[in-house]
C-alpha cells in the first residue's frame, strides 16, 4: 500500500470511530433506550420527545458555534467533543432526575455537533489533500455502524432484564473504547497544505446567484434532519405499537443502522464528478419510500424494508450535502458546513414536537406523511437547482447518464 493510500485509510478510519462514538452514541442510543425507559416508568412518551428536542437544540447550538466561531485547534476540538460525549452518555445512567436528563442531552447534542463538523471537514480536506476524496463516504458509515452496535446490545440488555441506566454506562464504555482508538490520529498537527479548489478557493465573498444557490442549498440540507428525525426518534415505539408481543421491533434499530453504514461505504463507489445535487434528490425519494413502506405495509416486512430504506441514505446524504458545500465554497467550506448542519438541527428540533402532538390519537401515521413529503418537497428542491444551475463539464454529462 503506498503512503499516501495508507495515511488516507488512517485517516477515514479514524474520522469514522469518531462519527460512530459522537453520533452513533451520543446522538441515537437515546433511540433503542427509549422503549426501556417508558416500560420502567423513569419518563412518558411527552417527556421522550422533549430529550429528543434537547438533544436536536443542542445539535442546533453546536453547529451554529462552528459556524460563526471556527477555532483552528481542529483535532483538539474533536478529541474535547468525544470527551464530552463519554461523560455525558455517563451521567444519563449515574444521573436520575428528568431536568438533569434535558441538561445532559442538551450538551451532548453540542458535543455531537462539534465532532461532527471537524471531523468532517477535517478528514475530507484531508482526503483531498491525499489525492483520496473518494473515500469520504467511509468516515460516515460511523454513525450506522455505532447504530448498529446500540441496537443490537439494547436488544440482548431487553432479553437480560437491564434496566436503562445500565444500558446508558455500557454505552459510555463503548464510546470510551472508540475514543481511544482515535486518539493519536487526531493527535496529529494539521496539514499546511490546503488544496485551493472550488468557486471560492481565494475567500472572495460569492456572487449573487451563488449566494442564492448556497441558501438554497442550506434549506434544502434542513429539510432533510426535519424528514428522517420523526422516523428515527421513535421507531421502535412506533413499531412496538403495531407489533405488540413480536421480537421483530428489537431489530428494526439496527437494520436502519446497518443500511447507513452499508449506503455511506456504497457511497464512496459513485463517481466524485457526479452531481451532488441529484444523488441527493434521489436520497430524499429512497428515503421517502421507506417511510411510507412503514405506514402501508406495517407488518415485519414492512418496517424491515423501510428501516433499510431510511437508512442507506443517511448519512451517505451528509457527505453529498457536504461535497456540494466544498463545490461552492472550496477550502472556505466550513462555515457553509456549519450553516448546513445548523439548517439540519432546526429541522430536528422541529420533528419530535410535532409527532409528539400528532401522535395524541394514539397513531404516529400523521406524523409519518408529514416526514414523508417534506422530503419529497426536499427533493423536488434539489432537482429544480440541477435544472436551474446545470454543472459545466464532466458532471453535466453524468446528469444525463
Amino acid at each position: 500500500m503506498q503512503p499516501n493510500s495508507r495515511a488516507a485509510w488512517k485517516t477515514c478510519l479514524a474520522g469514522m470511530l469518531a462519527l460512530s462514538a459522537a453520533m452513533g452514541i451520543g446522538r441515537f442510543a437515546f433511540t433503542p433506550l427509549l422503549p426501556m425507559m417508558l416500560h420502567e416508568g423513569s419518563l412518558d412518551l411527552r417527556m421522550g420527545g422533549w430529550l429528543a428536542t434537547a438533544n436536536y437544540v443542542g445539535y442546533f447550538i453546536g453547529a451554529m458555534l462552528c459556524a460563526f466561531h471556527r477555532s483552528a485547534r481542529t483535532t483538539a476540538m474533536i478529541r474535547a467533543g468525544l470527551v464530552a460525549t463519554v461523560l455525558l452518555t455517563l451521567g444519563m445512567g449515574l444521573l436520575h432526575s428528568q431536568p438533569w436528563w434535558l441538561a445532559l442531552r442538551l450538551l451532548s447534542g453540542i458535543a455531537s455537533a462539534y465532532v461532527f463538523v471537524y471531523t468532517a471537514g477535517w478528514c475530507l480536506q484531508r482526503l483531498t489533500h491525499l489525492q483520496r476524496p473518494e473515500l469520504g463516504g467511509v468516515i460516515f458509515c460511523g454513525p450506522g455502524i455505532g447504530i448498529a452496535l446500540t441496537g443490537l446490545s439494547t436488544g440482548a440488555m431487553v432479553a437480560a432484564n437491564w434496566h436503562a441506566a445500565a444500558g446508558w454506562t455500557l454505552f459510555a464504555l463503548l464510546a470510551l473504547g472508540l475514543t481511544g482508538l482515535t486518539w493519536r490520529t487526531f493527535g496529529v498537527a494539521p496539514d499546511n497544505a490546503n488544496v485551493a479548489h472550488g468557486n471560492q478557493a481565494t475567500g472572495i465573498a460569492p456572487d449573487a446567484p451563488l449566494q442564492s444557490e448556497i441558501r438554497q442549498q442550506t434549506l434544502g440540507y434542513g429539510i432533510a434532519g426535519f424528514g428522517y428525525i420523526i422516523t428515527a426518534t421513535f421507531l421502535p415505539v412506533i413499531a412496538r405499537q403495531a407489533l405488540p408481543g413480536s421480537a421483530w421491533p428489537d431489530f428494526f434499530w439496527p437494520i436502519f443502522g446497518a443500511g447507513v453504514a452499508i449506503g455511506a461505504f456504497g457511497a464512496t463507489r459513485l463517481p466524485v464528478a457526479a452531481d451532488q445535487r441529484r444523488l441527493l434528490c434521489l436520497a430524499y425519494l429512497m428515503q421517502a419510500a421507506g417511510i411510507l413502506l412503514c405506514i402501508v405495509l406495517p407488518d415485519a416486512t414492512g418496517f424491515a424494508l423501510g428501516c433499510l430504506l431510511l437508512g442507506l441514505p443517511f448519512t451517505a446524504i451528509t457527505l453529498f450535502g457536504m461535497r456540494e458545500a466544498r463545490r461552492l465554497r472550496g477550502v472556505h467550506a466550513s462555515k457553509l458546513m456549519g450553516a448546513m448542519t445548523a439548517a439540519y438541527g432546526i429541522g430536528q428540533i422541529a420533528g419530535p414536537p410535532l409527532a409528539t402532538a400528532l401522535a395524541r390519537g394514539g397513531s404516529f401515521t400523521p406524523s409519518l406523511l408529514v416526514a414523508a413529503l417534506s422530503l419529497v418537497a426536499g427533493a423536488a428542491l434539489y432537482y429544480r437547482l440541477t435544472i436551474k444551475n446545470p454543472l459545466p463539464g464532466p458532471a453535466a454529462g453524468l446528469n444525463g447518464a
